[in-house]
């Protein structure tokens, strides 16, 4: 491999890995998503071109022209695009009418079976993020309690169920009672809602599937995860270990112990 394709929506993701493989000596050329992805990632790329949404046409022929045969799909691509704003050109019609549904791993994984066809590798997305991947252990100065604990081993059966429904990756549970199941909203508006219905106190986990695809949707936590988890006034959060994204580890492991939060990787 000598050039590395980053098909990229937002947040810091496709920025983490360019500058990876740039480290590893590779080419790297984004094709960004407008109204999802970062105008500095072009800093951080060899070439950059903005395609909409649905642009699947513009977006193929970039890889083409860029003579990209290896790729990875990075950063969020929010689903309230397909439904305003929505930039779209023949090809994307033609790839939206054979969807069986809308969810985001749909989408997704008809996409990965279009680069496939068209000759393009899509990688295991930790192969560029390996900075960023958690190992499984206790990542904070405290140790959840015992009815912490109790609450995450709950919390983590619901959520894989729900992660195994292609609904969200998170849950927000006090005592053994559900409070809130991520949905369209995202994570940290999720935490939000479960910490006012549970008026403090609660747990959080947030996991990925059962049969979670390596190349792409991987769960991600950072510091608005954080800052989430701090105004619903939650004590501890439940991860997966191995396949879980932190960003900013320092600034979270920091704030976090300063906090008085537990997070475990599991």
């Amino acid at each position: 491999m000598e050039r590395l394709g980053i098909i990229a929506g937002g947040g810091p993701l496709p920025i983490v890995a360019a500058r990876e493989a740039r480290a590893q000596g590779l080419k790297v050329v984004a094709v960004a998503i407008e109204e999802a992805a970062s105008s500095d990632l072009a800093d951080e790329v060899d070439a950059i071109s903005w395609v909409g949404a649905g642009q699947l046409g513009r977006l193929m022929a970039a890889l083409r022209r860029e003579q990209v045969a290896d790729a990875v799909m990075l950063g969020k691509i929010p689903l309230t695009l397909l439904f305003s704003r929505f930039k779209t050109d023949l090809r994307g019609i033609l790839f939206i009418l054979k969807l069986k549904d809308r969810r985001g791993d749909t989408i997704l994984s008809a996409l990965g079976d279009v680069l496939t066809q068209e000759g393009i590798t899509l990688h295991d997305c930790r192969r560029f993020l390996s900075s960023i991947v958690i190992s499984k252990g206790l990542l904070t100065a405290r140790a959840p309690g015992a009815e912490e604990q109790r609450d995450i081993s709950f919390g983590r059966e619901i959520a894989r169920a729900i992660a195994g429904l292609r609904i969200g990756q998170t849950v927000v549970v006090k005592r053994r009672t559900v409070l809130a199941v991520e949905s369209i909203e995202g994570t940290d508006a999720t935490i939000r809602r479960g910490g006012a219905l549970g008026k403090g106190g609660v747990v959080v986990v947030k996991v990925g599937r059962p049969d979670q695809d390596m190349r792409f949707d991987l769960p991600v936590v950072g510091p608005d995860t954080v800052a989430a988890l701090e105004e619903a006034g939650a004590t501890a959060l439940g991860l997966d270990a191995d396949q879980t994204l932190m960003l900013e580890r320092d600034r979270v492991m920091t704030t976090a112990d300063r906090l008085g939060l537990a997070i475990v990787a599991d």
